[in-house]
């Protein structure tokens, strides 16, 4: 799978998260820190290999944003 990069938190530096990519399968994938045990038991019916990640809303519409003007990747 090939990631093209669409949004990333300035903050984060050279490398980390979170982050918002748009596969080549036209999927997004999203980069963030995982929920604790905790915090995944409030996530309904995740499924075996499933995750959960936070990531600040003003990454994800950056990401909608620049998705929008260059469609997929």
């Amino acid at each position: 799978m090939k990631l093209t990069l669409l949004a990333k938190d300035k903050l984060s530096g050279a490398k980390g998260c979170p982050s918002v990519y748009v596969a080549d399968t036209g999927e997004l994938v999203v980069q963030g820190v995982e929920l604790t045990d905790s915090e995944m038991s409030a996530v309904q019916d995740p499924l075996p290999g499933e995750a959960a990640v936070r990531i600040d809303p003003e990454i994800v519409m950056e990401a909608i944003e620049r998705f929008r003007q260059n469609g997929t990747a």
